[in-house]
């Protein structure tokens, strides 16, 4: 692993010396350095590299989270790109790292790879574990507005500040080559980040994504739950919506979806309505839809390749 405490203490150590309040600034420095702390919860070798997962006390989310982070070979000597994976509903950090695949494509392209957990876990409140998509293992990646759920349920936030923060501090990740990708709910976050913050990341992919949630029943019960019933808060959370005004650098999005996906018969994906607001805008998108292919992982495993390169592509230019 490859680590830089003297940087980070240094670091805190600058806020001290310009705080008039000088204990009191050098114990909240401590707290920060304390949360900021990371716990290995396993390590495996994988491709030449290694497959771990980390735990942490997340400052956004106020629990324990743990994200899973594969570092490649090129990682103990380089600082590499950083490839994000957001997975769907019901799922945890280690739905990606033992089902997709992924590890040898990203080890073949020198590309860390970083897949968090979906939700809070554990937080105590009344009903998060009461619905499989809905609170604990639905997170949606919204920063919730509305009681109970405003205090923890944060995940957007948390992927692309708190969880970046993390990786770029603790690892050999360059911080300018970034990039995202997901699955299912999962794929509606990564849309989400990439749009809603234009430059930061260098493509973004998705396998069946949700694409319009604000008009699917997934989303609808999600965004009534987070974000309250004022609906044009959940335009914020939402691709298609915010592919329709987009005005930012030049995209390519690649999406994979399975012809027979039950969620796609079912109008929870709607990814026509995303693609019709990137014609609209001029966005490329490379939508292939993959006959006889249902929603699981094996479908994700089939064109998991697919994806690392088209992220290769820009994350190594």
């Amino acid at each position: 692993m490859w680590y830089k405490p003297g940087l980070r203490k240094g670091a805190c150590l600058l806020v001290c010396i310009w705080s008039e309040r000088g204990i009191e600034r050098q114990m909240h420095c401590s707290a920060v350095l304390s949360k900021m702390a990371l716990t290995q919860v396993s390590s495996n070798k994988c491709a030449g590299g290694y497959q771990k997962v980390y735990e942490h006390e997340s400052v956004e989310l106020q629990c324990k989270m743990k994200f899973a982070v594969y570092l490649p070979p090129k990682a103990e000597t380089d600082k590499c790109p950083v490839f994000y994976w957001l997975s769907g509903l019901t799922c945890t950090e280690q739905n990606f790292i033992t089902k997709a695949g992924a590890q040898q494509a990203a080890a073949d392209n020198g590309i860390i790879i970083v897949a968090p957990d979906t939700s809070p876990r554990g937080c105590g409140i009344e009903g998060e574990d009461e619905s499989w998509d809905f609170g604990t293992g639905a997170g949606f990646y919204v920063d919730a507005t509305e009681e109970p759920w405003k205090n923890n349920y944060r995940m957007y936030s948390y992927v692309t500040e708190e969880l970046p923060k993390l990786i770029n501090s603790n690892f050999a990740a360059d911080p300018d080559r970034m990039s995202i990708s997901g699955h299912s709910m999962g794929g509606h976050g990564a849309l989400v980040c990439t749009l809603r913050n234009p430059g930061r990341y260098k493509t973004v992919s998705a396998f069946a994504p949700i694409c319009n949630p604000i008009g699917c029943p997934w989303g609808q019960k999600a965004f009534a739950g987070y974000l309250g019933a004022d609906k044009s808060t959940w335009e914020a959370y939402d691709a298609t919506v915010l592919a329709a005004s987009y005005d930012g650098p030049k995209l390519d999005i690649l999406i994979d979806q399975g012809g027979d996906d039950q969620f796609l018969s079912s109008s929870q994906l709607l990814p026509d309505h995303l693609i019709a607001a990137c014609s609209a805008k001029k966005i490329p998108v490379v939508f292939r839809r993959q006959p006889g292919y249902d929603h699981s992982y094996f479908f994700i495993y089939s064109f998991m390749s697919d994806h690392i390169k088209h992220h290769a592509k820009y994350l190594n230019a």
